[in-house]
């Protein structure tokens, strides 16, 4: 399914509250909070030549977040983000000073993080980035996680020392629960996605996620001229695409939402104009993006600023997975988890079609930007969709240099 943006909020500015979430000033002090982080390192963007030339445009650049401070998702950026900077400021509350992110490890901001729990429900990737960053700080986490969030990433959160609780049903039971829980026992909930009454946390959340964009623009010859983002409740998407409309302007890049067609949350609301909850279905393979209700916050920012929407198939996200551990023409293998090549399977599809691609413009002078947002979090899965371990898909890079 396809859809341009028909709503009567697209090509308005941005609500002055997302323009300060993510602006250039955000991103910047982003930037400067990752480099009091331990192992940080900016994640490789990738060109993809001989897939370029195979669909007929210039260039395809994927920003490839398996890499993130060993969380293997570009969600590493955002739960811990709003983590360091809620920390912060309950610091400077009780201190009666500003405190600096310099001062985290200080033994006055750690005597404060010990009475503090963080809470969140979880997929699995974002578990792990609320989990990080509250062992970074010294604080609790509390961590929600339905039914369908496989025991190996239940394990991968748990090894930061995060209390893990189970819930019954989907996600969004997960959300609802985390929410209840929290206000019961005075925990900070930190999600990722919003409602009415809860929306400066997930737009902290957000906020993170602007430094893969700085650094992607950074290394880039050219800004793109398109860019396919995979959608969940919308935080990924609204990030990059606010983010690159306040950078861009007039001439931000056209901006497609990519979801699953079997948890279309952000399509479905595109297509109605408001935000709408939609019925549970069958699962989807593409199990970090299976939300069934849109953030507030994203939809008001990817209502103004996204020109289309798309959906793809359970197929279309798994042939990516292999495309892209098995490239051709000199591109380099990349591990792309269920849900990180989405927005090339969006790409695909839409190049595939003639009226799409004419609507959105796509021609041979045409720069796509994509993000690889998880590697294998769940590696077992991996070798069983793609058929080699994330390991022997990372070696053949190593083996292409050598030679």
């Amino acid at each position: 399914m396809f859809l341009l943006n028909a709503n009567t909020d697209f090509h308005k500015p941005l609500d002055q509250r997302d323009a300060e979430t993510l602006g250039l000033a955000a991103a910047k002090k982003v930037e400067r909070h990752l480099t009091f982080r331990d192992n940080h390192a900016e994640t490789p963007l990738a060109a993809l030549p001989g897939l370029a030339a195979e669909i007929g445009v210039a260039a395809i650049h994927i920003k490839d977040e398996g890499h993130r401070f060993g969380l293997g998702s570009f969600k590493a950026l955002g739960g811990a983000y709003a983590v360091i900077r809620l920390v912060l400021e309950e610091a400077s509350k009780q201190l009666g000073r500003v405190v600096d992110v310099s001062e985290l490890q200080s033994p006055e901001v750690l005597a404060i993080t010990r009475a503090m729990t963080f809470a969140c429900a979880t997929d699995g990737n974002h578990g792990r980035s609320v989990a990080q960053g509250a062992q970074l700080v010294g604080a609790r986490a509390a961590i929600f996680v339905h039914s369908g969030v496989s025991e190996e990433r239940v394990a991968a959160i748990a090894r930061f020392g995060a209390e893990i609780i189970r819930v019954d049903g989907t996600y969004d039971d997960s959300v609802r629960e985390a929410a209840r829980v929290s206000e019961e026992r005075d925990w900070i909930i930190v999600s990722d996605t919003s409602w009415p009454g809860y929306e400066r946390i997930p737009g902290l959340v957000m906020q993170g996620y602007t430094a893969l964009v700085r650094e992607a623009l950074r290394k880039m010859p050219e800004p793109p001229t398109h860019v396919f983002i995979q959608s969940g409740v919308g935080g990924i998407a609204a990030a990059v695409a606010g983010h690159l409309a306040i950078a861009f302007g007039d001439k931000r890049p056209v901006f497609t939402v990519v979801d699953p067609a079997r948890a279309a949350c952000i399509f479905e609301t595109a297509r109605a104009g408001r935000p709408i909850t939609i019925p549970h279905g069958e699962p989807t393979v593409m199990a970090m993006l299976e939300c069934y209700e849109p953030s507030l916050v994203a939809w008001r920012v990817l209502s103004r600023v996204a020109d289309a929407f798309i959906t793809v198939d359970e197929e279309d996200a798994i042939s990516v997975m292999k495309r892209l551990a098995n490239p051709v023409g000199g591109d380099p293998a990349i591990v792309a988890g269920e849900s990180g090549g989405v927005g090339l399977a969006g790409l695909t599809k839409a190049v595939s079609d003639p009226a799409i691609k004419a609507a959105l413009r796509i021609d041979e002078r045409s720069r796509i930007f994509l993000v690889n947002t998880e590697g294998a979090t769940d590696p077992g899965k991996y070798e069983e969709i793609v058929g080699l371990a994330p390991a022997a898909v990372a070696a053949k890079n190593e083996m292409g240099a050598e030679a």
